[in-house]
């Protein structure tokens, strides 16, 4: 059995849709077992069971007779999250823990809260006396949806850094990576740092949500000081300044690498943006 935890977000959902589809015996903690979303998880079959992390005996419930857990915290800047997850495991007799982290976590510059709170909990995988994994991601390429708003209302899509390289990622590539490291040996005490396979700037990937639309999107940049009112207006203070400081190591760094690991993995090129971007022009 392979237990699977913030399934009803991106990532965690599409994981557990495709062991379920594969013929795993998959189940998946939520906190609300009757919500659309734990209904959709329930019909590829997936075995719902109702937990929290406040909650120690519903954890250990849920991890009965399970082998493989794929850690995906809700709520980032609560790294209980991942110390209740990690004690319910051993308690439990899980034997393998894959997490989902953040590519920053390898960069020694990156001390913004969010990639702090990723680290501990990568400590505390690390330190569990279980076999682990752990899974870097760059950013998705869902981000993009915060721009479909402005895009559905024929407004001018701003946005900071705007020149800034990345390789963000399709979260459907890091869902593929995530089934088979949960689910197949191999892995044990590796770290994969998933990224897509080209460079591409904010403003590119504008361009290429143009092109899939079939129009042209409108953009201008943002400054730093813009985008911190933007957020602070959606997200708590900690998040702006880590948002903040993402941006200012993006641009600082200049270039950044398109790692190998989805391609060794999966055996296949990562996702490009212009495939997601195609695939998802319906939401915008």
């Amino acid at each position: 059995m392979i237990l699977v935890t913030g399934a009803t977000g991106t990532v965690g959902g599409a994981t557990a849709r495709r062991l379920a589809a594969t013929g795993e015996r998959v189940r998946v903690l939520v906190r609300d077992p009757d919500g659309a979303a734990a209904n959709c998880l329930a019909a590829t079959g997936a075995e719902i069971r109702q937990g929290d992390h406040g909650d120690p005996p519903s954890l250990r419930s849920a991890m009965r007779d399970v082998r493989s857990l794929l850690m995906v915290n809700p709520d980032p800047l609560r790294p209980a999250h991942d110390e209740a997850l990690v004690a319910a495991a051993r308690q439990s007799g899980v034997t393998h823990l894959v997490k989902l982290s953040v590519g920053g976590a390898g960069d020694p510059l990156a001390r913004d809260a969010v990639t702090r709170a990723h680290r501990l909990g990568e400590e505390l995988v690390r330190s569990s006396g279980l076999s682990w994994t752990l899974l870097r991601p760059r950013a998705f390429m869902s981000n993009a949806l915060q721009w479909r708003r402005a895009i559905r209302r024929g407004e001018v899509v701003r946005v900071w850094p705007p020149d800034a390289p990345a390789t963000p990622v399709d979260p459907r590539d890091v869902a593929a990576v995530a089934a088979l490291v949960v689910s197949a040996p191999g892995h044990a005490g590796r770290t994969y740092v998933l990224t897509g396979s080209e460079l591409l700037t904010a403003r590119d990937q504008v361009r290429s949500l143009g092109d899939a639309l079939g129009t042209v999107v409108s953009f201008a940049p943002l400054t730093r000081a813009q985008a911190a009112r933007a957020w602070a207006e959606r997200h708590p203070k900690a998040v702006v300044t880590a948002l903040l400081e993402r941006g200012d190591r993006q641009i600082a760094r200049g270039t950044c690498r398109v790692g190998p690991a989805v391609h060794r993995l999966l055996g296949r090129e990562s996702n490009t943006f212009s495939r997601w971007a195609r695939d998802h022009a319906h939401l915008f």
